[in-house]
């Protein structure tokens, strides 16, 4: 993603995810209303409803076939909220780079989208502690004759890569050496695909998760994963972690929900919840991955 900009992977639509489960019950989409002001969280118990924000992208947070919004983080959501109380999650869709903007609009209380911890969303908002980790890879042409495994490779073979419009990886393979007219921007992952086997491009970069799911629902296409790797910036790895997204002043919501979810991580529930989705106990993010380092990078 460029620098600054707010979201990891451009908004696109899926209509269904291969395994996608409904976890107590349907997330329902509901008409775009502004939330309350004043304790978010007082008012979600006295209600026991709240409101979060999807990008309708999966894995992270999508609706599927029978107009239910699941996916990794609305249904870890739907799990916290339970233990807090509050059983009734409404969601409404945005685009990715609206859904900072839209929760300080109050149009709902949480953003649950798998969005990466960074500074420039720091600045505008609180993170959650780290929900999962996530590693970078290259959907790359069967084999992989290039053998192209990282952005430094893309920069040494001068070969293409689709990104995601707005998405961090052009930024990550821009740090790496690779050319401007070496990068192709695109708004799909479907079309990072299709580009990839057409041969537009050599390769697309983003998050394993989202290649692999992508790739899940296309198995007949001439491509596979690479391996997942850390992104190399100013000679240090880049660690991915995805977190839920509160408004700054709503701390008593996002620190009784930080609670939940560590009970959610340590207790072995997380990894149930999200295995349909392609994520594993190796995506739970590792001690020294915290919020405040993340917000710091």
């Amino acid at each position: 993603m460029a620098h600054g900009e707010w979201s990891r992977r451009e908004f696109f639509r899926r209509s269904a995810v291969l395994g996608a489960v409904t976890i107590g019950g349907p997330v329902l989409l509901s008409a775009c209303t502004s939330t309350s002001s004043g304790d978010a969280l007082q008012a979600a118990k006295d209600a026991k409803k709240i409101k979060i924000g999807i990008a309708n992208e999966a894995p992270y947070g999508f609706t599927d076939q029978a107009g239910k919004v699941t996916g990794e983080a609305p249904e870890v959501a739907r799990a916290v909220f339970k233990a807090m109380g509050i059983d009734n999650v409404e969601a409404e869709a945005v685009s990715f780079d609206q859904l900072i903007p839209a929760l300080n609009a109050r149009k709902y209380d949480i953003v649950a989208a798998g969005m990466n911890i960074k500074k420039e969303r720091c600045d505008a908002a609180a993170f959650s502690i780290p929900d999962y980790s996530a590693l970078t890879a290259l959907l790359v042409p069967k084999g992989n004759p290039q053998q192209v495994l990282k952005f430094e490779d893309i920069a040494a073979k001068k070969v293409k890569v689709a990104v995601l419009s707005a998405a961090v990886e052009k930024g990550y393979a821009t740090d790496s050496g690779v050319a401007e007219d070496q990068i192709v921007t695109l708004d799909s992952q479907d079309n990072m695909l299709r580009a990839v086997t057409d041969g537009r491009v050599y390769c697309a970069a983003l998050t394993d998760i989202s290649l692999k799911d992508v790739l899940a629902k296309s198995p007949g296409a001439a491509a596979e994963v690479t391996p997942g790797f850390d992104p190399i910036k100013d000679g240090k790895p880049v660690v991915s972690a995805g977190a839920f997204v509160f408004r700054k002043d709503d701390n008593p919501l996002r620190e009784a929900f930080n609670a939940e979810l560590k009970k959610l991580h340590d207790s072995g529930e997380w990894t149930k919840i999200v295995t349909p989705f392609g994520f594993s106990a190796d995506n739970l993010p590792k001690a020294d991955v915290t919020t405040e380092k993340l917000c710091a990078v």
